[in-house]
């Protein structure tokens, strides 16, 4: 009896021992973009100003821009080899290289099968992850075969609030639900959304921001820990490795997280 006592004291304590994520600060500096897109294992900076796309080391900065399009939606940088940028505007997508040169270009205007699209991320190989308004489906499209090549059959008749994807999965956010997909596109995780607007992914670990708080939710786990971050004004965050970025618009600060 004392023995099952004990053990069931030991798992009790193993579970809930870790009840937050610690941030630990690192260091503050200025900094000023549109918007800040990521911040890559090298200290290489990508953002974006007046829709121009930079991507800023310590000997130079590279730039591409493409004013015809409109507005640059959004950027995804986590293949630094094959950069996605979405112009929502023009249903565009345009694939950059290391040196920010054009590589592929796709306009869903006048593709063979027409897709409105609202949200893109990256996928594995030559796909990106997207979402087609029109058919509320969430697809995976090879951009150089011009096919797709996995199709969530389920129809996503909830507002869409932030898509991240790596390699091997992709990550929902919905006012509902958190839902992970593989990238064949079959269902993973599915998780309710506890006041959730937007995500980062790192290491297939998931940071998810509710207000000026972070959370922290392991690759295999259900429990979703507090990041103690101090409570600052965040206006946009990622995390590379164990660093977190916060940046408000005026000053990129860096914090090295600790996960026991």
């Amino acid at each position: 009896m004392k023995t099952t006592i004990y053990l069931f004291f030991l798992i009790s304590y193993s579970i809930f021992c870790q009840e937050s994520i610690e941030a630990t600060f690192v260091k503050k500096s200025p900094f000023e973009a549109d918007k800040l897109v990521s911040v890559d294992n090298f200290g290489t900076k990508y953002y974006i100003n007046n829709d121009v796309f930079y991507k800023k080391n310590t000997s130079q900065i590279l730039t591409y821009n493409n004013l015809q399009l409109g507005n640059l939606e959004t950027v995804n940088a986590f293949n630094p080899l094959k950069i996605n940028l979405f112009y929502k505007d023009f249903n565009t997508v345009i694939i950059l290289d290391n040196r920010l040169a054009e590589i592929f270009k796709i306009d869903f205007n006048t593709a063979s099968k027409y897709k409105n699209v609202s949200h893109v991320s990256t996928g594995y190989d030559n796909t990106i992850w997207l979402f087609n308004q029109d058919t509320q489906l969430l697809e995976v499209f090879d951009y150089k075969t011009r096919t797709t090549r996995a199709q969530i059959l389920q129809p996503i008749d909830n507002e869409i609030l932030d898509l991240k994807s790596n390699y091997n999965y992709c990550y929902l956010l919905t006012k509902e639900h958190l839902t992970i997909y593989n990238y064949f596109g079959s269902v993973i995780r599915i998780l309710k959304n506890e006041g959730y607007t937007e995500l980062a992914e790192s290491n297939e670990a998931l940071y998810l921001k509710k207000g000026d708080n972070l959370f922290y939710l392991g690759k295999n786990s259900k429990n979703v820990l507090p990041v103690n971050s101090k409570n600052i004004l965040i206006n946009q965050f990622f995390v590379t490795n164990e660093t977190l970025y916060i940046y408000d618009n005026e000053t990129l600060q860096e914090f090295q997280i600790k996960i026991n």
